[in-house]
């Protein structure tokens, strides 16, 4: 999933990225969706070797992860989740996911795709703060397709909600996977309190616990509390580093381009419309593009 920090909406497009190394085998892209204004990109595709709907959701830009640690460290539950009693989420996640293109976008991708290729499963994935809207939008489309259809597997997501919304999301969204690695700071994010396990920010199942030592990698898959004391929260708060977020797996998860707050900055919009326009990229299918620009996304709000 390290494809989706791709600037370059060309190649990401055309799944010729440098990323994509030699998985572009038997992946097909359907939607390219990118939010100028609120610096949030993701992909929808169909990977044929397993036969599903993959959705990718951008994560959090390097050099904004201090400031973003901080506000993490005092965030408090601010947002009742619809419908679902006593559930309280982090309204910021939450609006992320559901107050911008994203969800508009992803749905309307993912019912396209299907009505292609029949009632095949959805695997939303997501690293860091894309992990976190990644979990919104799995619950999303779990209520709609129904949670045997929809798989989620996040990489150093921070917690999103209580208690009580970690219990309904493990009841819609079963099968989820929560990737943690060594000292990541972020997954401690916002902090758990297990003497007010209640009210307090609370992780949902099923984290893997990965570590490295030594030159080897061991797996720890964890307990279905969300909380395994014996898992990445044996870790002391002084024993945490930003280090691990960066790197999942042997997968460097940073962007290759950081040098503006608005990850895909309009000259590579433009440069992509004109691509777009000069028919310049020759694919198989129709892949639907999403682009919100500042001026979209105010309109947007206020309607």
């Amino acid at each position: 999933m390290e494809e989706v920090y791709m600037t370059d909406l060309t190649a990401l497009f055309t799944w010729t990225c440098s990323r994509c190394n030699d998985l572009t085998q038997g992946f097909e892209m359907r939607s390219l969706i990118v939010d100028v204004e609120n610096c949030l990109q993701a992909f929808v595709g169909v990977d044929h070797s397993l036969n599903s709907i993959i959705v990718a959701i951008r994560g959090t830009q390097e050099n904004s992860v201090q400031n973003w640690i901080k506000d993490l460290i005092w965030k408090q539950l601010d947002l009742s989740y619809p419908n679902m009693p006593n559930a309280k989420v982090h309204s910021g996640f939450f609006s992320s996911y559901n107050n911008t293109i994203l969800r508009l976008a992803i749905t309307s991708a993912v019912h396209k795709a299907r009505k292609s290729y029949g009632d095949i499963n959805v695997i939303v994935t997501g690293h860091s703060m894309g992990g976190a809207m990644a979990s919104f939008c799995a619950l999303d489309l779990a209520m709609k397709l129904g949670g045997g259809s929809v798989q989620l597997m996040t990489f150093g997501q921070p917690r999103v909600g209580n208690a009580a919304f970690a219990s309904y999301f493990a009841k819609y969204v079963p099968n989820t996977i929560r990737v943690t690695h060594g000292h990541d700071i972020v997954p401690h994010l916002p902090p758990y309190f297990s003497f007010l396990p209640q009210l307090t920010y609370h992780h949902f199942p099923r984290e893997v616990w990965v570590q490295d030592s030594d030159g080897n990698t061991t797996e720890r898959i964890c307990d279905d509390s969300g909380e395994d004391p014996d898992c990445c929260r044996c870790i002391s708060m002084f024993g945490l580093r930003i280090q691990d977020h960066f790197t999942y797996l042997g997968v460097d998860m940073e962007a290759d381009d950081w040098s503006t707050c608005r990850i895909i900055t309009a000259q590579r919009v433009q440069q992509f419309r004109l691509e777009l326009a000069g028919n310049i990229m020759m694919t198989k299918h129709d892949i639907d593009v999403s682009i919100v620009e500042p001026s979209v996304q105010n309109r947007l709000e206020q309607f």
